[in-house]
């Protein structure tokens, strides 16, 4: 009688060496993924690369060659997120096209992608070094959708060069994050056209 089939277990599953071998993009993706799930479950506190490994079907080796640290692993993982919805429209126009912008960033944080930004702009306040990477990463010039509208402008004429590089280019995107936190959502579009009219317009097109 031929002995029973062995019992595979819990961790020769997960073994990462057992499934197809994944390399570029499509292995950052799926590390990237695994980040976010990890955020969304623990927060920034919980997450580590071990787990992020696991969670990916990966080796820690993979996640170090790319990213020297956890806070740019998630910071990496939460620009992702945040410049993965559909592309706003070029309207030809700096304003329609910023306020479209910013109607896309505030849609996006309603639910879960919300909360994870909640939690890492808190986790700021308590991580000096996170904090740094954040600053440099991800909130120095904002998504790229607001670059491209903003290169359009200078293209057109509507704003000078020297604007996009500038640290005005990202003063709508900080009054968006700070009325997010202050009222959560849904962000009315008063609130999105007021930030455009009121303040972020007429500080692009002020003198240096």
């Amino acid at each position: 009688m031929p002995p029973p089939p062995r019992k595979r277990s819990a961790t020769t599953d997960g073994d990462h060496r057992r499934g197809p071998r994944r390399r570029g993009r499509a292995l950052e993706h799926a590390i990237l993924k695994a980040a976010l799930d990890e955020l969304t479950e623990t927060g920034y506190a919980g997450l580590t690369m071990e787990r992020v490994a696991a969670r990916a079907r990966t080796g820690k080796a993979a996640l170090y060659r790319r990213w020297p640290s956890r806070a740019e692993l998630v910071v990496d993982a939460w620009r992702a997120l945040r410049d993965s919805g559909p592309e706003p429209p070029d309207t030809g126009s700096l304003r329609t096209d910023v306020i479209a912008v910013l109607r896309s960033l505030a849609d996006h944080m309603e639910g879960p992608n919300g909360d994870i930004l909640r939690g890492l702009l808190t986790e700021m306040v308590r991580d000096r070094e996170f904090a740094r990477v954040v600053r440099e990463r991800a909130l120095a010039s904002g998504p790229e959708a607001l670059q491209r509208a903003l290169l359009r402008a200078v293209e057109r004429g509507e704003i000078q060069p020297w604007v996009p590089a500038s640290r005005r280019a990202a003063v709508a995107l900080e009054l968006l994050r700070s009325h997010y936190l202050l009222y959560g959502t849904p962000v009315a579009d008063q609130v999105l056209t007021e930030i455009v009219d009121d303040v972020y317009l007429p500080l692009l097109r002020a003198p240096r």
